[in-house]
């Protein structure tokens, strides 16, 4: 049986919170920003939870994580 391995891009892109959640980055905000407004890049800070929907994902992404 081969071993389990954790998805090395998985790694890089998210953190689990202590509650269980899943942190990530917002995405659309690394280029072509001139053509974007004020107002939308300023929505795109900061980190937001992944949804419940993709979870399933996450879980076998990160199969040491304990999802």
């Amino acid at each position: 049986m081969p071993k389990m391995k954790t998805k090395s891009g998985a790694k890089k892109r998210f953190r689990v919170r202590p509650g269980g959640t899943v942190k990530r980055g917002q995405a659309f905000k690394r280029h072509i920003l001139t053509k974007k407004s004020t107002t939308r890049k300023r929505q795109l800070r900061g980190a937001v939870n992944v949804h419940e929907t993709n979870m399933g994902h996450m879980a076998q992404m990160l199969p040491f994580a304990g999802l």
